[in-house]
């Protein structure tokens, strides 16, 4: 049996003007999510979503409860129009979205914990300034390897964060460190992208924040799943609203197994794969993970139309 599955995204797929077409789509999503969201957390989100300027969008503690608020207004969008998930999995921030998809946090609870993560992290770039950067053409067995010698020879931290698709994989770590990998894999005939990231993403930097965000994850109830969610940290289901916190206390610091969770709902029986956010960054994971798959974004109001005339034609 054929099943869906919605996915997610994390930062770096923020652009401004996202959710906007929705909202001028169905009114209804404005009040329901963006208003909402700027009243939570007192400030403009919607503005920021909306038209920008661009660098305060990329702004870790904006950029992550922005790109959650979008994501649960194309859930929104989806549900109202009838496309409903069997599983639900986010990439690293989109695993929030996620929980609220699973029935897992509110909608409320889970912003005010993006918007404190996201201020946590910018707060550890700016005590022990971080970098990461994108390795494609290794496999992750490589990007391991060189992680360690460079670490080695620096005597700092760069770690392996993001596990995207066979032949890319993310690094995480100090600017020294971070810098000797990328020479490494590009001496190994890699392809190497620098992130434009606020933090150093799911290193052992991010430990520091282990006790704060622990304290205010800890303070948010955490129901039991209604559909299969996926943990980043593990790959593998979170079965409680217990595993589901403790699996969002572990991601801060721990790698995202982007691969494993494709992987997993694969082996399940999901051929169906829907992005519900901004962006198409999962799309073109999933077409490399599980080429086998029907995939389709819903970040636009368009592509939800194309969705939906493809589900039409059956």
């Amino acid at each position: 049996m054929n099943r869906t599955a919605f996915l997610f995204p994390g930062q770096g797929s923020q652009k401004t003007g996202m959710g906007l077409d929705f909202t001028e789509r169905f009114p209804e999503l404005k009040e329901r999510w963006f208003d909402a969201a700027d009243d939570i957390l007192g400030i403009p989100l919607s503005r920021y979503c909306f038209e920008g300027p661009e660098e305060d969008l990329r702004r870790t503690e904006i950029t992550q409860p922005a790109i959650f608020t979008v994501s649960v207004a194309v859930l929104d969008a989806l549900r109202s129009a009838g496309v409903r998930p069997d599983a639900a999995a986010g990439h690293s921030l989109g695993e929030y979205a996620a929980l609220v998809c699973a029935g897992v946090l509110g909608f409320a609870p889970a912003l005010r914990l993006v918007r404190l993560r996201g201020e946590l992290m910018a707060q550890v770039n700016e005590r022990t300034p971080g970098a990461m950067a994108a390795i494609i053409g290794l496999s992750p067995a490589e990007v391991e390897t060189l992680c360690a010698r460079a670490a080695a020879a620096s005597g700092g931290i760069v770690e392996p964060a993001n596990y995207n698709e066979p032949e890319q994989t993310v690094i995480s770590g100090a600017v020294e460190p971070v810098g000797q990998a990328m020479d490494l894999a590009k001496e190994a005939g890699a392809r190497v992208v620098p992130l434009r990231v606020g933090a150093p993403f799911h290193s052992s930097l991010m430990k520091v924040l282990t006790d704060e965000f622990g304290a205010a994850l800890d303070a948010v109830p955490f129901a039991d799943p209604e559909i299969p969610v996926v943990a980043n940290i593990t790959g593998e289901y979170v079965r409680t609203g217990a595993e589901a916190r403790e699996a969002l206390r572990a991601q801060v610091s721990g790698a995202v197994r982007w691969t494993d969770t494709m992987r997993l709902l694969t082996a399940d029986g999901f051929g169906t794969f829907v992005e519900a956010g901004p962006g198409r960054v999962l799309t073109g994971f999933a077409m490399k993970i599980t080429p086998d798959s029907t995939v389709h974004s819903a970040g636009q109001a368009r592509r939800l139309d194309a969705l939906l005339a493809n589900s039409n034609s059956r």
